[in-house]
């Protein structure tokens, strides 16, 4: 059996990375993008020793993009194709969480570019590469904490710009992203053609991810609070593990997930009319040709 491909974001570290080991271990081959290409290529050299015998995994590959850039999703997605790398599962894993307000070169808020906007821009661009297999599986890494996102149901900010206006609550801004994302997961899945899944995955609290203390600002500050609750890595990557190898194919497509169960997200993140409205406005920021719908 030829093995299934999985390409992960953020896969130089932390939970991308021990992601990509477990799959390694059932015999995926994985294809690890990071922003600096050293590490990268570090990280992915202490994998090569973990694929079954007998599995058809390839070496582990590396691709470098900083994707807080939207020029740099769209690049990734054209050297993924141009390398011919069939993509039968994305993690979107990439994420982080900053001090203080800061905009990118593309005029966004910085955490909103890349818990929000990267996942949407690469899904998107790889499915108008036709890189994405026909029963892609597609992954975001969400997080609960979503429930504490702050959106106008009429008028979503999907740039964070707003945040530029009003005090900088880092983990609300991290926590809209979050819901952002995950608003815009459920009305992508709606738009997938027959075959491919969507996914929203929640990892938990983990050791040492953007909601603690890699974080700095106010999450530094209350990360101590939080230790004890916190779960180890190997715990945090089961979810999407799961989603990347079950089967039968896990379902629903567009759900949320906890602990490799359809979990209920937040009341505002269960809002067809806001999912729709946060899809078609992400979709014209980024210049975007919003996918027709498929599926009711």
């Amino acid at each position: 059996m030829d093995s299934k491909t999985t390409v992960i974001t953020g896969g130089s570290s932390g939970l991308g990375l021990e992601t990509a080991r477990h799959l390694l271990k059932l015999g995926q081959s994985v294809v690890l993008v990071g922003r600096d290409e050293a590490r990268t290529r570090a990280a992915a050299d202490s994998l090569a020793a973990l694929a079954p015998a007998g599995s058809n995994a390839t070496p582990p590959r590396t691709y470098t993009a900083d994707l807080e850039q939207w020029s740099q999703a769209r690049c990734l997605a054209t050297k993924l194709t141009a390398d011919g790398v069939p993509v039968d599962v994305l993690i979107n894993n990439a994420g982080a969480a900053f001090p203080r307000y800061q905009q990118t070169a593309d005029g966004v808020e910085r955490t909103y570019a890349i818990n929000h906007h990267a996942p949407f821009l690469l899904t998107h661009a790889l499915l108008a590469e036709r890189a994405l297999t026909d029963e892609a599986r597609i992954i975001n890494m969400s997080s609960f904490v979503e429930k504490r996102g702050k959106l106008d149901a009429n008028d979503p900010d999907v740039a964070g710009t707003s945040w530029g206006n009003r005090f900088y609550n880092q983990p609300n801004v991290y926590a809209t992203s979050k819901l952002v994302s995950l608003l815009a997961a459920r009305e992508l899945a709606r738009r997938l053609s027959d075959g491919m899944s969507m996914y929203s995955a929640n990892p938990g609290m983990v050791k040492g991810t953007a909601i603690n203390s890699n974080a700095g600002g106010l999450m530094w500050l209350t990360a101590p609070l939080f230790t004890p609750f916190a779960i180890p890595i190997e715990e945090g990557v089961k979810t999407p593990v799961w989603l990347a190898s079950a089967l039968p194919t896990p379902q629903p497509s567009g759900g949320y997930f906890t602990k490799s169960k359809a979990d209920m997200p937040s009341r505002l993140a269960q809002d067809d009319a806001l999912a729709r409205r946060v899809y078609e406005k992400t979709a014209a920021l980024l210049g975007i040709e919003p996918l027709k719908t498929y599926s009711t």
